[in-house]
């Protein structure tokens, strides 16, 4: 059996989150069975830090989970974070073995429901970061992120409460307002949740009227496809 990496811990909320997915997604697929993975967990507070101040630490840091989950004997890795594919090529220009990029997923959906202007929530390092924009506009799609005082706005209720396991409705509706804004003012057709905690808050099928793109559903799609395949 083809067994999955998981570099997880980027947040613990939502590596949670993608356990139970993968686990719900592999058992309608094949009941009565189960998916083999490894989880090598991470101190996201640690990886934040590093991502703010030392790009090569931040690798480095990221490197070893890889080397550990490649020495477990896994097949394939993903990493259950956005913020982290800020440095995905790095790490899987070197990787023993494939990666599997949450971004390139994304963008091949949005391509695939015709979306062409994305909203982009989630970290002030994903919502600033090249990824993103760089990835999308390979499938002929425009990144928007928020105005600058709504990217601090949402990164600090994103590390404050999120990453925390913390959902306030307040919060809800404070993203709400900013998509609304953008959507008025940049006339977005789709939202990007560009964080794997954002589905735990956000989980309608729509923000201020417009389609969402779930990254950890579409990941997790694309993880359960790649590990059925070799079944």
């Amino acid at each position: 059996m083809t067994i999955l990496g998981l570099v997880g811990g980027l947040g613990p909320e939502s590596t949670i989150d993608y356990y139970r997915r993968i686990l719900d997604a592999w058992a309608r697929e094949a009941p009565g069975t189960s998916p083999s993975l490894v989880i090598d967990s991470l101190d996201v507070l640690h990886g934040l830090r590093l991502v703010a101040t030392d790009r090569a630490a931040f690798i480095a840091y990221l490197r070893a989970s890889v080397q550990r989950l490649a020495g477990a004997g896994v097949d394939f890795i993903a990493m259950t974070a956005n913020t982290a594919h800020l440095v995905f090529d790095e790490l899987a220009a070197e990787a023993p073995v494939p990666m599997l990029s949450i971004v390139e997923v994304c963008a091949q959906e949005a391509h695939a429901r015709g979306l062409r202007r994305l909203a982009l929530l989630g970290t002030r390092f994903t919502m600033e970061g090249p990824f993103y924009p760089e990835v999308c506009a390979r499938h002929g799609i425009t990144v928007v992120p928020p105005e600058a005082a709504a990217r601090e706005w949402i990164h600090a209720r994103y590390v404050g409460e999120l990453l925390q396991g913390d959902f306030r409705d307040e919060t809800r509706q404070g993203i709400v307002a900013i998509v609304e804004r953008l959507r008025d003012a940049a006339g977005i057709d789709g939202v990007i949740l560009g964080g794997t905690e954002l589905p735990l808050l956000l989980r309608a099928e729509t923000v201020a009227g417009l389609p969402t793109l779930d990254t950890t559903a579409l990941h997790v799609a694309a993880i359960v496809a790649r590990l059925r395949a070799a079944t």
